[in-house]
């Protein structure tokens, strides 16, 4: 996964100040923060996002695992209105410090995501789950697409011949 520096939500946080071993560290969005990530992702509004992940492990290999979760409002891609809906992701990753990983080919192993320069940007892991946790053909809840069946259906130029009077073109 990759995770940017700089995005809307960031909390870059030095790993070699938690405690050892084990340890917390909580990211609650603002809702400036939220907005613009609602117009990144491309959704009308995001609100009440927080992401609270359990470390353990050491400075240089960490395990982050949490949750991240917010009230998101998507559009319905069948009746096309707006609603609201709660996301809760999931989060386990493991990281370790960048120098360990040179000379790693990415396609032999799944590698663990790079702490840099002694940091993790537990905002940018916030955001990125949350687009993880989005439905990406998001249905209003009791929506259903109801499709039409052919029988039940006008033929698709049935319309176009009674304009023209029943006459049939050159055959």
């Amino acid at each position: 996964m990759n995770r940017h520096e700089g995005g809307p939500l960031t909390r870059s946080v030095n790993v070699e100040r938690l405690p050892q071993g084990r340890g917390a560290v909580t990211v609650e969005a603002t809702q400036a923060e939220c907005d613009a990530l609602a117009r990144d992702f491309g959704i009308p509004a995001i609100r009440d996002l927080v992401g609270r992940f359990d470390l353990d492990g050491s400075p240089s290999q960490l395990r982050v695992t949490g949750s991240v979760e917010a009230w998101v409002t998507q559009v319905c891609t069948v009746s096309l209105d707006p609603f609201e809906s709660r996301v809760v992701e999931p989060v386990e990753v493991d990281f370790t410090s960048a120098d360990q990983l040179v000379g790693t080919d990415a396609e032999d192993v799944e590698l663990p995501d790079p702490i840099v320069n002694g940091r993790i940007d537990f905002g940018a892991l916030t955001a990125e789950f949350l687009a993880l946790g989005l439905d990406p053909y998001p249905r209003k809840p009791g929506i259903a697409f109801e499709e039409r069946r052919e029988d039940e259906a006008e033929k698709p130029f049935a319309a176009l011949a009674r304009l023209r009077g029943g006459a049939r073109g050159p055959e």
